[in-house]
């Protein structure tokens, strides 16, 4: 075993519950429809209303931020934009593109006793779309999407590990986070959740490791065949 799986192995032996990003360690949400096609068609709904997009909006590409800049200028419009949003996500998670290795992670959970949730800053309903799709819903004990109506819910706000943690009667002594970005580490640090980061992109171990991830992968099977081969040990 290389030092690298062995540092793997020690981060994870500990772990009961998994929180679980989703876009990217998972799948590819807007791999089929793009995020500024989303993007486009978020902006096209507030003038289809009669309403103008705040300024910023037009060059904004990823439509997630595009949700929270038309929230903080126009918070009366954030809940139907966020509801489009949630209809464009479940759109495009159908034409979505699974991450190699990232449903293995569920399994491996699953066969090793671990508990996962899924903590997103996608809307859950599309995330339970897909897992249902997919036949995966009966490896996860909860999906946490942002808050309907509210992206200040979105990490790096720790709200909804802490819901995943609440709602499994679970500590962050016994979880371990998986995410793509620094917003996750983020998240995981405000939460007390160490965060293994998934180098999914060039240029990505670099900013993981600056925000404090406690371990890097480029591989989600790297993840799941040592979680198969890393028994849990409970700590008293």
């Amino acid at each position: 075993m290389t030092s690298t799986a062995q540092h793997l192995a020690g981060v994870l032996q500990p772990v009961t519950h998994v929180l679980l990003d989703f876009d990217g360690p998972v799948c590819s949400v807007f791999a089929g429809l793009s995020a500024p096609e989303v993007a486009r068609r978020l902006r096209e709904g507030l003038l289809a209303t009669g309403e103008q997009a705040p300024n910023g909006a037009e060059d904004e590409s990823d439509p997630l931020a595009l949700l929270r800049l038309i929230s903080n200028a126009r918070p009366d419009l954030t809940k139907d934009v966020d509801t489009t949003l949630a209809a464009l996500e479940t759109e495009a998670l159908r034409l979505g593109r699974p991450t190699p290795g990232g449903e293995s992670v569920l399994h491996a959970c699953a066969r090793s006793g671990r508990l996962v949730s899924v903590v997103s800053n996608n809307a859950g309903a599309a995330i339970e779309t897909y897992l249902s799709e997919h036949g995966l819903d009966g490896y996860v004990a909860g999906v946490f999407g942002r808050a309907p109506g509210d992206p200040s819910s979105m990490k790096p706000n720790p709200r909804l590990l802490f819901d995943a943690m609440e709602a499994a009667d679970t500590d962050p002594g016994q979880c371990i986070f998986i995410g793509d970005a620094t917003r996750d580490v983020e998240a995981g640090e405000a939460a007390g959740v160490p965060t293994i980061g998934y180098a999914n992109k060039p240029g990505k171990e670099a900013k993981l490791a600056a925000a404090g991830a406690v371990a890097i992968v480029h591989s989600m099977q790297q993840i799941a065949e040592t979680l198969v081969n890393t028994p849990p040990v409970i700590r008293s």
